[in-house]
Formats: C-alpha cells, structure tokens, sequence
C-alpha cells in the first residue's frame, strides 16, 4: 500500500492496519494517536472515555474561516472466517492488493473507519495543504455501542461544521441516518440426559456474504441463523428433535454469515433427515444461489453428546428463531431506495449457567417506528418465555437540505469531477445524531470512498474511489468560508 498515492495517506493507513483494535479494546490504537499528536506538536486531548481530539491551527489566510470538525472511529468490526487462525487482541490484519481494491485475507479489513482516520492523519501531518482551523476527533467504541459519541462532553468540541468520514459510497453525500436499538433475549433450559438410540448429527451454514446490517439488509442476503434453523425446524415437524447446542452469527450489526447446530433423531429417521436435508439443500439454492453462489450447507455425523437442552426449551427456540423477523419491515416513502425501518437476527450463543443468548438489532429514521418494530421482536421473544432487554439505543439524524457544508461539498465535487453528487440518507446508524444532539448547532455531513462487504471479511476498498475522495476532502477543506 505504501507504493500507492497519496504515499501519506497509504502509508497511515497501513500503520493502522497494523494496530489491533477491536472495539472496546482501542487503547494501542488511542496510544499511536497520542504518539502523532506528541510527534507533529499538536494540541492533543483523549477524555475519560478515550475519544481522542488533535486540534490543528489555521493556515494564513484562512483564520476567519469556521472551525471544521473532522470525524471517524477508531473502532474496527472484528469477524473471520471460521477456518482461519487469527486474533484480533494480537495480530496484525494481513492485506492485500487486487486490481482495484485493498482487501484482507480472510478478515475484516478495517476500512470502516481506518481509511476515515488515515485522511484526517494525513491533514494534521500536511504542511501544504491549506484549510481553516481544525478538531480532528477520533471516537471509540462505534461499532459495538456509539459509546464515544454517547459519552462526548458538551464542551469538547469547538467547531461549526463536522464532516463525519464514515461513509462508504463513491460520490454521494450524507444527510441523515437511522436511528437504532438493541433487542436481547434470553433462553434458560435445563440439561437432560441423550436419549438412547438417537443419531447425533451436525449442521453447518458457511460461505454467505454476511454484511452491514443496515447497508445491507436491503440486499436479499441470507441470515445463516434463519437458514439453520428453518432445516430444523422442519425435522423438528415429522420426529423429535433433541437440541445439543445451536450457534450464529457474531456482531449485533453483522448479518449473520455461518451457523451450526448439533442435535439427535431417533435412529429410525437417520435416512430419512438426509433425504429431507438433501431437499431442503435444493430448496435454498433455488431461493439464494444467485444472491449467494458460495453458500454451503453440510450435515455430518457426530459422536452423540452426553447431554441435551430439555424438549421444551429446545421447542421454543426453534420456534422463537423461525418467528422472529428479520430484514426489511418498510421503505421510505420520502427518500425513493431508502429502508426506513429493518431488524436483524444477528446471533445466537449458548452460554454459560444454561442460557441460550439472542440477539438482534433494529433500524429506523422514523424513531416510533423504531420502538414499533422492537416491540415486535419482543413480543416474539416473550412469547417463547424469554426474558427480554434493550439496549439504550441511539438517535436518528434528521436531513438538512438547507445546510451550508452541503452546498460546499456539491460545489466542489461539481467543480473537481464535473458531475453531481448523489445526496442521502444512509439505513445504518452514524455518530452524527448523537452529536447534534450534544452540538445543536453543528452542520453536518457523511462522505467516504467506495467499500463493499463491511463487517465481513469480504470488506474492500477502492483505491481510486479513495483517491477520488481523498481530493475532495481537501477541496471542500479550502472552500469552506
């Protein structure tokens, strides 16, 4: 990456390809920006939380101009493939280039927001670019509960304008997002003895596209935990199914992408639960192949377990997984392609002391919408007999079509690309309506450069998407007045 151009930018953005930083465990991250803070002699603040502030001076000329705010997380979404030994609290990410794009082999890459920091990294460490006084602000802990932006003082910040870096769409321009919420539930079940003359077997969902919750869900991909579960729950109709284990999916905002079950028949029906799984094979094909080509499903014998989830437990959660909804619940009928409303059945995790974790998330710019549909999955839930919790949830970001910095920002790409930019609003949740909630005043916009397949180690990022914006970034730097 360090051969590429801008070299500045290519080159912090290999260094922090380098940092671990899951969310919740930023602190080398957070040390390497203090470094470069110390190392540049710039006024450098990290609060109680972490979040870090560089501040930069104005360049002659433009010390009359509004204090522009430039903004990412430090955080990185942190999934694998299942058959790759690596860890996130130690390992470097391993990437690559293909054609166009920078990738990762076999991991997320970290893009989202790396790429968002290396541009702001390279603006602080310029000694030629011209722009006005400036408040780089790095959060931590996006990706898993927005709790930097949460935690933001009142009286952090100085600037007028923010320029949120958090956007992954070549040309387009943000001006809203939706707000969201968690849903967890939670199975209690008790063991039971395996019963005797039952065939033990397991069943796999891999190799699905997985993604972005929000920017995703509109892409028909598939839900390995609904896949999984719905071969399940059809066995579960003709014999007795007796649960060992169920697990998919990882992140809250991550669709899920592989899935496993271990559970027993009776031995009657071996030949038949293969014959029903070889239909049922046929049957996803037909619904996802197009959408999903690498998707693959495999059930193999297991050693039988010792120990199984008592029957009527086992009942309830494949129940509760086949009822829960997942995807899009409503398009916006003021933004034509914008989801307004989604929720995602994002994993299930056996855990310790008996308990059979769920979780979900749920998305909308209308925020009585957003209840709505979080009140539908609970209902689901408790049903099931599951005890039900809810995140603290976040606000959406209403649109400002009016505001100055989006004016600035079409002025410029016109100018630099002779093309307009798109302007939207995004389905995925973005700091900046927490942010306006703390800063009233602020004016705001999301940019980025071209990524595919965040939150799942099909992430990439376009090199001349970057470059694109990276040029851009630095027009609407020396425009803003």
């Amino acid at each position: 990456m360090k051969t590429l151009e801008p070299s500045v930018l290519w080159t912090y953005f290999h260094e922090i390809t380098q940092i671990p930083r899951p969310s919740k465990k930023e602190e080398r991250i957070i040390a390497y920006l203090k470094d470069f803070g110390e190392k540049y002699k710039l006024e450098t603040v990290i609060d109680e939380t972490g979040n870090v502030l560089i501040c930069k001076p104005a360049t002659i000329g433009f010390e009359k101009h509004k204090m522009v705010i430039l903004q990412s997380h430090i955080d990185m979404v942190c999934e694998k493939n299942s058959d790759l030994n690596f860890n996130f609290d130690t390992d470097a990410i391993q990437t690559y280039i293909e054609d166009d794009w920078v990738k990762a082999r076999g991991t997320t890459l970290g893009a989202d927001n790396g790429i968002g920091m290396s541009m702001m990294l390279a603006v602080l460490a310029s000694k030629e670019l011209k722009h006005p006084a400036l408040e780089c602000l790095f959060t931590v802990d996006e990706e898993t509960g927005l709790t930097g932006a949460f935690a933001l003082k009142q009286n952090f910040l100085k600037g007028e304008v923010l320029i949120n870096l958090d956007s992954e769409d070549d040309g387009q321009i943000f001006v809203g997002c939706a707000g969201g919420i968690d849903t967890t539930a939670a199975l209690t079940y008790k063991t039971e003895n395996a019963p005797e003359k039952y065939f033990a077997f397991s069943v796999s969902v891999k190799g699905l596209k997985g993604g972005h919750s929000g920017d995703d869900i509109d892409k028909g991909h598939g839900n390995a935990n609904k896949i999984l579960n719905r071969f399940l729950w059809l066995v579960n109709k003709i014999t007795d199914v007796r649960l060992h284990s169920f697990d998919g999916g990882n992140l809250r905002n991550a669709i899920a992408r592989e899935a496993v079950a271990v559970a027993l028949v009776p031995f009657s029906e071996k030949e038949n639960v293969r014959i029903m799984f070889n239909h049922y094979v046929i049957d996803i094909e037909n619904e996802k192949g197009d959408v999903e080509p690498k998707m693959r499903l495999a059930l193999e014998s297991e050693a039988g377990p010792k120990t199984v989830i008592d029957k009527k437990t086992s009942d309830a959660l494949l129940n509760v997984l086949y009822a829960c909804p997942h995807g899009v619940k409503a398009m916006s009928q003021d933004m034509p392609g914008l989801v307004e409303t989604s929720t995602n059945l994002a994993s299930v995790k056996m855990k310790e002391n008996n308990k059979i974790l769920i979780t979900t998330s749920q998305r909308s710019s209308i925020e009585s919408a957003k209840y709505d549909i979080m009140q539908q999955v609970e209902s689901v839930f408790t049903l099931a007999g599951a005890s039900v919790t809810h995140g603290d949830g976040y606000p959406g970001w209403k649109p400002n079509l009016k505001s100055d910095i989006l004016k600035t920002a079409q002025q410029s790409y016109q100018k630099l690309f002779n093309a307009e930019p798109q302007i939207r609003a995004i389905h995925a949740g973005l700091e900046c309506g927490l942010f306006l909630k703390k800063y009233p005043h602020l004016d705001m916009i999301s940019i980025g450069p071209q990524m595919y397949g965040v939150h799942s180690p099909d992430e990439r990022l376009s090199i001349s998407s970057t470059q694109k914006c990276w040029k851009w970034l630095i027009e609407i730097l020396v425009t803003t007045v």
